[in-house]
């Protein structure tokens, strides 16, 4: 039985065309990844992994096989953006390279409770952990997928009674220092807090008259709740990068309202 000492090393082969690949790796990797919750305790997600390096330009491939091998030590581990930048530096030894990139994609659940009733159902939301570390420079992105509902104000304001509402989907992602940690418990209230009223999983009639009547006091526009979300985002000192967008599945056209925006601070 030969070993791999034995086998000839394809990727390592010399190529003379002169391009370097920016990045070259695995993607669409299913992995199953523990998250370290806010309150101590953990979530095991299913998660779609995306690792790559860069290759220089004299290399004719990469080693496909080690990313796999690095992906199943990490899976075992609660991870937060401090162990995303340890998993990439694992990923430049191994592979010999000066840059490395990770993405997490993952569905994460909330308990939530209904607003009368109160009766708990988890909402799953959207969510994915990204990584990139250059040499000794690392940024980490948090990004999370949230839905609210909006109240249209022009169709409250000139209608006799009632107004059409949509369901809003906002998408977030923030950057901040390894030293720093934005829970996604946190992240995702501060989000939901925007809209005309919070989306739940479980509504008994108590609860559905609530929340028809909140977003009927509290009509937005997108422009309304990316501003409103904008003057969150600013207020959050730990936040070193935020990028917005707020995207309104109109029921009455056959088009998406949508807003975005983003600053480095």
């Amino acid at each position: 039985m030969k070993t791999t000492d034995n086998l000839k090393d394809i990727q390592n082969q010399n190529d003379k065309r002169g391009i370097d690949i920016q990045k070259v790796g695995v993607n669409g990797v299913e992995v199953p990844l523990i998250i370290q919750r806010k309150n101590a305790d953990s979530q095991v997600v299913s998660a779609k992994a995306r690792l790559s390096v860069t290759l220089p330009h004299n290399y004719r491939g990469t080693h496909m096989s080690r990313f796999i091998e690095i992906l199943s030590d990490y899976s075992s581990k609660n991870i937060l953006g401090v162990d995303i930048k340890a998993l990439l530096v694992d990923v430049q030894k191994k592979l010999n390279s000066k840059s490395s990139h990770v993405k997490f994609e993952f569905k994460y659940f909330i308990n939530k409770k209904a607003p009368v009733s109160k009766i708990e159902f988890p909402v799953g939301y959207d969510c994915s952990f990204q990584g990139d570390l250059t040499g000794n420079d690392y940024r980490f992105i948090l990004g999370v997928k949230v839905p609210v509902t909006t109240l249209c104000p022009c169709s409250k304001e000139i209608s006799k009674y009632s107004a059409h509402n949509q369901r809003t989907m906002i998408k977030v992602k923030v950057s901040y220092d390894e030293n720093d940690i934005i829970w996604i418990e946190d992240l995702v209230d501060m989000i939901e807090s925007t809209g005309s009223s919070r989306i739940y999983s479980i509504l008994k009639r108590s609860d559905e008259k609530y929340v028809t009547e909140k977003a009927y006091e509290n009509p937005k526009f997108v422009e309304d709740v990316l501003r409103d979300l904008i003057c969150l985002l600013k207020g959050n000192d730990k936040m070193k990068f935020y990028e917005a967008e707020v995207e309104a599945q109109e029921s009455i056209h056959n088009h998406n309202a949508w807003a975005w925006q983003s600053e480095q601070k």
